[in-house]
């Protein structure tokens, strides 16, 4: 942590604005709280009067922040909190206090992230799509399709199934996508700011299948209200708007090609003269979504009647038991909080010496012992040689390929 002598007071003034706002808070509650004058705190946000230790720990505890977080270097990421909470205002008031606890880590995930990326030099490359104006006069699930299908060839991907669907949205797209604990019935939120682009955060306690349909839905808010940070419920009361049609076709879309699904289901058909429960199970499995997803597609294409869905439900049927008489394989997909790109940077940032132990395990949110467990995994590789032996190699982030070998 740095000294008093060290912090920036215009820095230290504005994370105190951000965090009071965070919590509703007026100057004058502030100032009375630490024991100050209403014009005395006002000069402590303007960076004009330092502030003493024990009013720094007094703020930090009103404000349910770790000390850290106030003093850090470099300026607060100041429009990703202030829209986001009122929009999580008007939610459900039950969900208030895990919706704003999300948010604050949604915060400080995207601080540290540019944290990592000024320490490595690295910054995101941001690839977006324009964004898209929706009028009356446009078929909102048409125009998604056919943006899904462009966004597809524009990053190489084709017509087949997408598995490391995070990654490449990250590395390839630009999208900052954290996982954190959040009410059951939210998939997830987002949030644009011109100086680290978008910021998605997922529900965690959801299975790998509905966070993805959540990246791509939360995807699709960036194209269509790129400015609108947004908080997404997984069911939506009375007609849905334009942006949220437009965002549930777009992920549907993208994870199923119109092309691809029709194909499959065609030489299903032609091969067995039927579509049966059990391929429907094989198919969703297949483009690793659910088997509610899959069969929405379907009615969506026309391949099935519209209801089917409904049916099924209504039947009783079990996709997860379904999935294990039909002997399908789990798919595996890692939901650390942060997403590979952030880890790398961690990592490299403390094999340079840039960043303590300490420090690291902060970054990657856990104890120093699982922080250097992650160091490890990152920096080994299990390689099978020319004998057939395993070993490990050790990789060497800092090491330049540019120049000619020793």
């Amino acid at each position: 942590m740095q000294s008093l002598e060290e912090i920036n007071p215009r820095s230290l003034g504005l994370r105190i604005i951000e965090a009071r706002k965070a919590r509703a808070l007026t100057q004058e509650e502030v100032a009375s709280h630490i024991g100050c004058s209403r014009p005395t705190y006002i000069a402590m946000e303007k960076g004009e009067r330092s502030l003493k230790p024990e009013e720094i720990t007094k703020l930090a505890a009103l404000f349910g922040r770790r000390l850290h977080d106030l003093v850090r270097s470099g300026e607060p990421v100041m429009d990703l909190q202030p829209h986001l909470r009122a929009v999580a205002d008007k939610m459900k008031e039950a969900d208030g206090p895990l919706l704003r606890a999300g948010i604050d880590e949604l915060q400080k995930f995207a601080e540290d992230y540019r944290a990592l990326e000024n320490l490595a030099k690295s910054p995101l490359r941001l690839n977006y799509p324009p964004e898209v104006n929706l009028t009356s006069r446009i078929d909102v699930a048409q125009m998604a399709e056919s943006i899904a299908i462009q966004e597809r060839n524009r990053l190489g991907l084709g017509d087949q199934p997408v598995t490391k669907l995070r990654s490449i949205l990250e590395w390839d797209v630009g999208l900052r996508i954290f996982y954190w604990d959040l009410p059951s019935a939210v998939a997830g939120m987002f949030a644009y700011t011109a100086e680290l682009g978008c910021c998605i955060l997922i529900n965690r306690k959801h299975p790998p299948i509905r966070r993805r349909l959540s990246m791509l839905h939360e995807y699709g808010h960036l194209i269509v209200d790129r400015f609108k940070p947004g908080i997404d419920y997984l069911s939506f009361a009375g007609r849905k708007p334009p942006n949220e049609r437009f965002a549930e076709s777009f992920a549907l879309s993208f994870l199923m090609p119109a092309s691809s699904v029709q194909n499959r289901f065609n030489s299903i058909v032609t091969s067995t003269g039927d579509f049966q429960v059990s391929d429907l199970c094989r198919l969703s499995h297949f483009y690793f979504v659910s088997v509610e997803a899959m069969c929405l597609r379907l009615e969506q294409l026309g391949l099935a009647p519209r209801g089917t869905w409904q049916s099924l439900k209504e039947s009783g049927l079990a996709p997860q038991t379904a999935a294990t008489l039909l002997d399908l394989p789990l798919h595996h997909e890692a939901d650390r909080p942060f997403p590979d790109r952030y880890l790398y940077l961690a990592v490299q940032s403390y094999e340079q010496g840039e960043i303590s132990q300490g420090q690291l395990a902060r970054f990657l949110r856990c104890d120093p012992v699982s922080a250097r467990e992650l160091v490890s995994e990152c920096l080994t590789n299990l390689q099978v040689d020319d004998t057939g032996e395993q070993r490990n190699l050790q990789f060497e982030f800092h090491r330049s390929l540019l120049t000619e070998a020793k």
